[in-house]
């Protein structure tokens, strides 16, 4: 009979997942080294949120790309009260400008398609007043934690809380197997047959395409077994999660596949401005469907509204080459656009899928959405202090309504999501 690693509570699931290690594979560990399932709210942690419908313009053709930039895969910036705050100002111009994509295709070619609210919310909209209840997330300011965390190395708070997610039936498991490679050195995750959210800046450094977006690539993990008696030596020094008889990890082949189009929101490409991660993130849709399960997105909800207040990510991190990386946090802070949080992350784990519980009252249970796109790393400068945190972009339902309908091409589609 399996064992379920679920039943313990929330702060032994670390001592239950070297519990869960022993028992292999009497224990599902893609559950252990997550949080305990909260009992379901009462009511509803959340209403549903709204929506809006976004009308897309004619695309207007651009100049070719030069594809100049670099590739920068350890972003790294600084944030005031000003800005900390500047998402909850926004007016609705504002944010269907920033809210305006890029498209750049297969040929090099590129195109620029405006976008407006849909006239009868926006009239809604300019009734109600100056701030913007589409775009805002309903948050309530999150006290930030008093503990200060001494960075023992950049991106790595404390003692390193990752996993390394190895063996043929967890790399190919539901949530890890939606964690996919950019040819541009990051992580992605599969939204849909042919989709895959990644940061912007692993394809766009905000002036320019990176050098690796003119054929730029995704990458599937295929089983080890494909490949006979070549085998990967375990690392001691990390937390791994292996095979039950302890027999060497065989090294995971990845199949490439091509992008057919890139998406990336005219708030990212700020020109000769400083990019802002409040739009980090870009679409990439690819030339053939791919048959993996993937993860359906979610406007992120308030901190509190998550199973366990708690994120989770996996991706490839620099340090860890050709392994599969997974962590989970509390939310530490959050502004209207951000997630500040203290998951461990190393370059490369950029554009990885952020994902939570969220509680679905139709179907009365918590089911796993991404929310929102690890970014970096950010200093937060308020009332005079600084604090450093490691940073992921949110969805909130403007953002999830432009996604949506990168995905789908439509607005029908995304109310059904």
């Amino acid at each position: 009979m399996a064992l379920d690693c679920t039943s313990a509570s929330s702060h032994a699931s670390r001592s239950l997942l070297l519990v869960c290690l022993l028992l292999l594979p009497l224990c599902d560990v893609s559950r252990a080294l997550e949080p305990h399932h909260p009992a379901a709210p009462n009511p509803h942690p959340h209403p549903h949120s709204h929506i809006p419908s976004l009308v897309a313009h004619t695309p207007l053709p651009l100049s070719r790309s030069r594809f100049s930039a670099q590739a920068q895969l350890d972003l790294s910036t600084h944030c005031n009260a000003s800005c900390f705050h500047r998402g909850e100002q926004a007016r609705v111009e504002e944010l269907t400008e920033q809210l305006a994509f890029e498209t750049l295709y297969a040929d090099g070619s590129r195109t620029l398609t405006a976008v407006e609210l849909d006239e009868a919310e926006a009239q809604e909209e300019e009734e109600e007043g100056a701030a913007v209840p589409l775009v805002a997330t309903g948050r309530r300011r999150v006290s930030v934690r008093s503990r200060r965390h001494r960075r023992l190395k950049r991106q790595i708070y404390g003692a390193d809380g990752r996993f390394n997610i190895r063996g043929e039936h967890f790399l190919l498991d539901y949530p890890f197997s939606t964690a996919v490679r950019i040819s541009t050195g990051c992580t992605g995750v599969l939204v849909s047959q042919r989709h895959v959210l990644t940061a912007a800046h692993c394809v766009h450094d905000g002036k320019d395409y990176v050098k690796g977006a003119r054929k730029l690539r995704v990458g599937f993990l295929i089983p080890p077994s494909s490949l006979g008696n070549v085998t990967l030596p375990s690392n001691k020094n990390n937390n791994n999660i292996i095979n039950n008889n302890n027999a060497p990890t065989k090294k995971p082949l990845v199949r490439w596949v091509r992008v057919k189009r890139t998406r990336v929101p005219k708030g990212w490409i700020q020109g000769p401005q400083e990019v802002s991660m409040d739009f980090d993130y870009a679409l990439l849709e690819l030339r053939w469907a791919h048959r993996r399960p993937f993860m359906r997105m979610a406007v992120a909800p308030q901190a509190q509204d998550l199973a366990g207040k708690r994120i989770h990510f996996s991706g490839f991190d620099s340090d860890r080459p050709g392994e599969l990386v997974y962590r989970f946090c509390p939310v530490e802070d959050e502004s209207n656009d951000l997630i500040y949080q203290h998951c461990d992350a190393r370059p490369g784990a950029s554009g990885s899928g952020v994902y939570g519980r969220v509680w679905d009252g139709a179907a009365k249970r918590w089911e796993r959405k991404v929310i929102g796109i690890f970014s970096g790393h950010q200093w937060l400068e308020i009332d005079g202090e600084n604090r450093d945190y490691n940073v992921a972009v949110r969805f909130t339902p403007l953002k999830f309504a432009q996604i949506c309908y990168w995905v789908h091409g439509n607005q029908v589609d995304c109310s059904k999501d």
